[in-house]
């Protein structure tokens, strides 16, 4: 590792970033997350929507929706991740953009014909999952090859911010929306947002060469399997990396209960027009900015590992306020435990971003990524297929009450793992010399 990448683990810049942050290829690559990320935030609100506002469909069938869009990094996870170090990787991009845009517009083409079915929006749902995986993985591999290693820190809470805003204001312009011209209808806006992201992809265009994985001594490209194998075995000998994708998997187990009945509970429990809901959403997602913006500070202040213990172990119990929503000045329990929550988990988001990309050898990024996210996002479908069963039987309130108790819980994961016994997560590898390539 370089000097640069080597202090990147250690300590994350200040926010406002250096003269690359600003440079063209940077913000060209900012404006095609923030467009589709604005998209994919009313999406959240929306796709739901579609299916119990104008499909009626139950609360199990609204959790089987939320798993197919997750399901995908279960099923090709690891393969995209070898496959991306092999390719170019702001290509996968660009080519997921464009499914993602074809697969959205189809909702509102088929209600207007008439022809929309759960089935279509299952369909929909899996296709805009395996796109995403492409485009997650491809992303989180690409970044080095825009900035040196001591931007990433302030480039990743740049992006994360971003997302975070595009979470405030989404939900709300989409239930709005939806009240206004109907759900489906909305889904076009989603299709248009990718477009654009395509658009300014195409425009930006870096050398990639040093971030593709290199071939074997003896010269010929090492088999899709073992390049997995490879991914897999430095997650999982590393204590840092496998204690946050652990923590992760279980955390996101919760989360994807969360995700089945989180348009469900509001609409059908405590009795609000899709307007309302998507508005309180967005309220929600205000925690996300403020995570981004105090992400550096808290960093510089505490440690990069402390501040991962720190927000998780703080925010995680405020779950316990939101089964306690009703309607009227009851919503201020959904209110603050989302901000705070959302607000925790943002920080420990861009430090690890950082801590991978910084930490891990660059022709190993997009397998040693993937490796991680099939276990913390394939939880995901499985936590919206348990929540949707147990909305169904037990009801959303009581499933809420569940779900906040298992995301205070499993914090003691955390608190049980390397990363809560050191101040800053480290700058390289102790077995870096086994995983040269």
């Amino acid at each position: 590792m370089t000097g640069a990448t080597a202090d990147a683990g250690r300590e994350v810049p200040d926010a406002t970033g250096s003269r690359a942050l600003r440079s063209r290829p940077f913000p060209l690559f900012w404006t095609s997350q923030a467009t589709s990320k604005f998209g994919s935030a009313m999406t959240v609100v929306v796709l739901p929507l579609v299916a119990v506002d104008t499909l009626h469909a139950g609360t199990f069938l609204v959790g089987v929706l939320q798993a197919a869009a997750w399901l995908p990094w279960l099923v090709i996870g690891l393969v995209v991740g070898a496959w991306v170090d092999r390719v170019s990787r702001w290509r996968v991009m660009l080519l997921s953009d464009v499914v993602s845009a074809v697969a959205f517009v189809s909702v509102p083409v088929a209600w207007w014909l008439g022809w929309l079915t759960v089935w279509h929006l299952f369909v929909v749902a899996l296709i805009g999952g395996v796109a995403a995986v492409f485009y997650s993985t491809a992303y989180n591999a690409y970044l080095p090859a825009l900035l040196p290693g001591a931007d990433l820190a302030a480039a990743n809470s740049r992006l994360q911010g971003t997302e975070k805003a595009a979470q405030v204001t989404g939900p709300g312009l989409g239930g709005v929306l939806a009240q206004a011209i109907g759900a489906a209808g909305v889904l076009l806006v989603d299709a248009v947002t990718f477009v654009v992201s395509a658009v300014c992809l195409r425009f930006l265009r870096v050398p990639e060469r040093h971030l593709r994985a290199e071939k074997p001594s003896g010269g010929r490209t090492r088999g899709l399997l073992r390049e997995i194998g490879a991914g897999i075995r430095f997650v999982g000998t590393d204590g840092y990396l496998r204690s946050l994708t652990l923590y992760a998997a279980v955390s996101n187990l919760a989360s994807g209960a969360l995700q089945a009945i989180l348009v469900v509970f509001p609409a059908r429990t405590v009795g609000l027009p899709p307007a309302t809901i998507g508005v309180l959403i967005g309220a929600i997602g205000v925690g996300g900015v403020l995570g981004a913006v105090v992400a550096a500070p808290l960093s510089r202040r505490f440690g990069t590992a402390r501040t991962i213990v720190l927000c998780e172990v703080i925010a995680m119990p405020f779950a316990l306020l939101v089964p306690l929503t009703h309607n009227g000045f009851g919503l201020v329990f959904l209110v603050v435990g989302g901000v705070v929550v959302t607000a925790g988990v943002v920080p420990p988001n861009v430090i690890s971003a950082a801590f991978v990309q910084t930490y891990c050898p660059a022709g190993m990024i997009g397998r040693i990524s993937a490796s991680m996210r099939v276990v913390n996002f394939g939880t995901l479908p499985l936590g919206a297929l348990l929540g949707g069963a147990l909305g169904e039987s037990l009801g959303p309130r009581a499933t809420m009450w569940i779900i906040a108790g298992t995301l205070t819980a499993c914090t003691v994961l955390l608190l049980c793992g390397p990363v809560a016994r050191v101040r800053d997560l480290p700058t390289r590898p102790e077995t870096a010399g086994r995983w040269h390539e």
